[in-house]
């Protein structure tokens, strides 16, 4: 799931995958703005096959949160 999440930050951001890691922060590593990050929600929806609700995602700060937010929405 890692490796899908650092391919689907590349169609949005302009990084090298190899420098993504877990602790990667959105905003202030990785250059999202709010509508990259509205964007890339709406196709992980898709690509990992979970809901995204507004109140959860809100705590989501770096890739390895929302990795772990995807996969409580899968188990839950």
């Amino acid at each position: 799931m890692f490796e899908q999440m650092k391919e689907l930050i590349c169609r949005y951001v302009e990084v090298d995958p190899d420098t993504i890691t877990r602790d990667s922060r959105f905003i202030e590593d990785l250059g999202f703005n709010s509508y990259d990050i509205m964007s890339m929600l709406g196709d992980a929806e898709t690509e990992f096959d979970v809901e995204i609700e507004e109140e959860g995602i809100m705590k989501c700060k770096t890739v390895g949160d929302l990795l772990d937010y995807f996969g409580g929405q899968k188990n839950g």
